[in-house]
């Protein structure tokens, strides 16, 4: 009886482990690894000839103040002004170079997942600007939504419309997003990002004509390509203005559409300064049932009441249906002010000088207090230069990227005097 038991018992276990096999594709555990995580790209060199795993969370950061620093010359560099009211279409290649799968595990996935992210950061960044998605394929432009201020639709929409056929039209997306943009008003800035898989275009005219037409209408055109830098995507972004890059791979391609969601330097010859009138409405009561002038349609619940028509609508900001008046929220004011007055870089601390340091508080950061030293070893930290406070490189890109404030700054600022008569 035990063994036949015994070998019930390993039958069923060859049974698990052959289908497990098939579900792994008949790898082992180490080529699995190797195959799902492309640790060959982690290598480096060193100066022995020996390979070493690269440090991402140093090349992250250096990456990141490049960035930083290019971002702060360009805003000192020329007489510029901000676009904080921005009215972007983000128009996305679904033809079928989007089911290539050089990106893993196709170049639709990885589009639709960074651009996910991207509308995210895009509202967080711009929370007085809209977007709209469009789609090519098949040779026409399909808009997939209108312009708005709901990141949750936009993404939902997306989701639900992953297909690929066909070839893409260029000319097509392009006169359709100007038909659309051109009922923007002047104190909003256009600009049009497309996400192109293909190396051609399938266009039923004179695309020359259309980019030329793009930039009378002031449109900023930016492309980022998947594939190979192409000609007409090229001269479209020279002649708008806008930037042209090719992804290399999928923390490349998401490096590349994330620098698009600060707002980006507005000429000031093509962006002229206008009083806007906006509004602030009310917060309707939540078990209000009202008809929302957005869908058209009775609605119960949280909802918005214009002040000027008293017309209801189901988020901000947006641009109110019956009176055309801009509403907005005052946190969405006060969030787009760190655009206006940047925090400048940090300098970067060589880890020698820490060393050198006397006082016990440098060598701890001051945003999060964790101590500044690895084990023993100094590391990489940046300094203030105003306060001259110490923060680590995490501190560093919160306070650049989220925060928008000098802690220390801040600190000094709300520094009350006392005088030799107070206890």
């Amino acid at each position: 009886m035990k063994n036949s038991e015994g070998r019930r018992l390993n039958g069923d276990a060859e049974e698990d482990d052959e289908d497990e096999d098939e579900i792994n594709g008949g790898l082992e555990a180490w080529e699995r690894s190797y195959a799902d995580d492309r640790s060959w790209e982690a290598l480096q060199e060193d100066e022995s000839g020996l390979l070493r795993p690269i440090d991402n969370s140093a090349v992250y950061h250096a990456q990141y103040r490049r960035r930083l620093r290019a971002r702060s010359l360009s805003a000192t560099s020329s007489r510029i002004q901000k676009g904080l009211i921005r009215y972007l279409y983000i128009i996305i290649d679904l033809s079928r170079a989007a089911a290539e799968v050089d990106f893993r595990p196709s170049r639709m996935a990885v589009v639709a997942k960074n651009v996910e992210a991207f509308v995210r950061e895009f509202f967080d960044q711009n929370p007085l600007s809209q977007i709209g998605l469009l789609t090519i394929k098949d040779g026409v432009a399909h808009c997939l939504t209108d312009l708005g201020g709901s990141p949750e639709s936009h993404i939902k929409a997306l989701m639900g419309k992953l297909e690929c056929s066909g070839d893409p039209s260029l000319q097509n997306a392009l006169d359709l997003t100007q038909a659309l943009l051109n009922q923007i008003p002047s104190y909003g800035h256009r600009e049009i990002l497309i996400l192109y898989s293909a190396l051609s275009t399938c266009d039923p005219g004179n695309i020359m004509e259309t980019i030329q037409q793009c930039k009378k209408s002031k449109i900023r055109c930016s492309v980022i390509g998947l594939s190979a830098e192409m000609f007409i995507c090229k001269h479209l972004c020279r002649e708008t203005g806008g930037s042209y890059s090719v992804a290399l791979d999928e923390s490349h391609f998401k490096e590349l559409i994330l620098e698009h969601a600060p707002p980006p330097p507005a000429i000031a010859e093509f962006a002229i300064a206008n009083l806007i009138k906006m509004g602030f409405p009310q917060r309707a009561a939540e078990g209000s049932t009202s008809i929302c002038s957005c869908h058209k349609e009775a609605k119960i619940g949280v909802g918005y009441t214009c002040p000027r028509c008293k017309a209801r609508v189901c988020e901000l900001p947006t641009e109110c249906q019956i009176c055309g008046l801009q509403l907005v929220s005052s946190p969405h004011l006060a969030r787009s002010y760190h655009h206006l007055f940047p925090i400048a870089p940090f300098d970067e601390v060589p880890p020698s000088s820490l060393n050198d340091l006397h006082i016990r508080s440098q060598k701890i950061c001051f945003g999060c207090q964790q101590t500044l030293l690895n084990l023993g070893k100094p590391g990489l930290c940046v300094v203030c230069p105003k306060c001259k406070k110490y923060f680590c490189l995490e501190c560093d890109i919160y306070i650049h990227e989220s925060l928008h404030n000098c802690p220390g700054c801040e600190s000094f600022r709300h520094l009350k005097p006392v005088t030799a008569g107070e206890g």
